[in-house]
């Protein structure tokens, strides 16, 4: 599943609808009960902070990863994709659902066979199904084609057995079927962005109490457009890493005796850092470099560095917010690049390739960027002027190059809807 291809147009989205049905039908012997839809997303501002209950502003992107499906009555679940990439090797995977059970190492198939599992543990009446999947979500982009595979079958489910969830719901459902049954430590916001997102808008998600706003995002309205660099390295967020930041988190909440690291505010930064200097949880993962700074290349963060970067990270999220509210969508680019650069030194996710497209954004006049998503890979997003979009695109491509680098996916990304039904 690596096309990219952007099916924004109505009749793109019911072509692609009309193919995934006849693909159904070739594969199952008889036509589905219906197709929906879930996209990949981009997070503008806010990562690491949503499992630890902070802020985050994802948007949906147009590309989209959609379920043909219908219930079955046997307590079988059959799950199809012919397109590869996370998504199968273009053969049936066959579960039994009183024989489910978490399987960090079950391949694609346990995406959706962990949603099935989340809703029966969760007590909701859901039986057996028939399940073939399309999807133009980069894989191992940073782009969440993990979340919208899990929320348009949690989306799918839901509909097949009239079970009237909350969109917020499924993402829950969905969130619960990555966390316990493949075993990565994500926070909600993959799924919420998957299942809340509204077209033309970015959306601003607390991620304590789930409180949601939909944010105008306008960009070609404003004459700007927001790029998205697929640096084609991809990343495993089950490989161990990004656990282990998320239990720094958790380790500087303790020390710091609160619930989540939400719960330290921008003002008493320095302090919590002192304190955090003086305890042991505070030393562990290495120390930190001279004057408080990040630890030196190639190591991994202390708890410090974490806390510092989770605490800047909510307010930053927070500054983006206001400027938007302003109508300054301009101003929101140093901070896209002030999260970069926390991200890369603090928390230490990014790679070469995400800083030199960061680097080569900024050098060919962007007004901002980062990397976007977990990190170790991924993507970065770049916002820039509309005219200059072209040329920085272009002089992002040179640099890898340059850099002996696999030539990157650029495209844009366009605030696009979540997950509906299409047929």
């Amino acid at each position: 599943m690596t096309r990219t291809d952007t099916g924004r147009t109505t009749a793109d989205q019911d072509r692609r609808a009309r193919q995934t049905a006849e693909r159904f039908r070739e594969v199952y012997g008889a036509a589905p009960a219906g197709v929906w839809a879930a996209p990949g997303r981009v997070n503008l501002i806010g990562e690491h902070t949503d499992y630890n209950d902070g802020f985050v502003m994802p948007l949906a992107l147009p590309h989209t990863t959609l379920a043909a499906a219908s219930p079955r009555t046997d307590g079988v679940l059959r799950v199809h994709s012919g397109d590869g990439g996370s998504s199968g090797d273009g053969q049936t995977v066959e579960l039994r659902l009183d024989a489910l059970r978490p399987a960090p190492d079950g391949g694609w198939a346990a995406y959706p066979a962990g949603v099935v599992w989340a809703m029966r543990e969760a007590g909701l009446p859901v039986g057996g199904a028939d399940l073939h999947y399309d999807s133009t979500v980069p894989v191992g982009a940073g782009l969440s084609s993990s979340a919208a595979l899990e929320v348009v079958t949690a989306l799918a489910l839901d509909d097949l057995y009239g079970l009237g969830l909350t969109r917020q719901r499924l993402a829950q459902l969905a969130q619960r079927a990555e966390n316990a049954f493949v075993g990565v430590p994500c926070g909600i916001m993959d799924q919420t962005a998957a299942a809340c997102c509204t077209d033309g808008h970015a959306l601003f998600l607390d991620t304590r109490d789930l409180t949601q706003r939909q944010v105008p995002f306008d960009l070609a309205g404003e004459g700007l457009r927001l790029l998205v660099v697929d640096t084609r390295v991809k990343h495993e967020l089950g490989d161990g890493a990004y656990a282990q930041r998320r239990a720094m988190c958790e380790r500087g909440a303790r020390a710091l005796g609160v619930h989540a690291l939400r719960d330290v505010q921008y003002a008493h930064l320095p302090e919590a850092l002192r304190r955090l200097a003086a305890s042991e949880d505070g030393q562990e993962g290495g120390p930190l470099g001279p004057e408080g700074g990040s630890p030196g290349p190639g190591s991994g963060p202390d708890v410090r560095a974490v806390v510092r970067h989770v605490v800047t990270e909510n307010r930053r999220v927070e500054d983006v917010i206001a400027r938007l509210d302003a109508g300054d969508t301009r101003a929101i680019g140093p901070l896209l690049t002030a999260g970069h650069a926390s991200l890369r030194d603090d928390f230490r996710v990014s790679c070469p390739e995400l800083d030199l497209a960061v680097e080569a954004a900024g050098a060919a006049g962007a007004l901002g960027a980062r990397m976007t998503g977990g990190g170790f890979g991924g993507s970065a997003v770049v916002l820039v002027e509309e005219p200059a979009a072209d040329t920085v695109a272009a002089r992002i491509t040179e640099a890898f190059a340059a850099a002996g680098h696999a030539a990157p996916r650029i495209f844009p990304a366009v605030p696009s809807a979540g997950a509906r039904r299409l047929v």
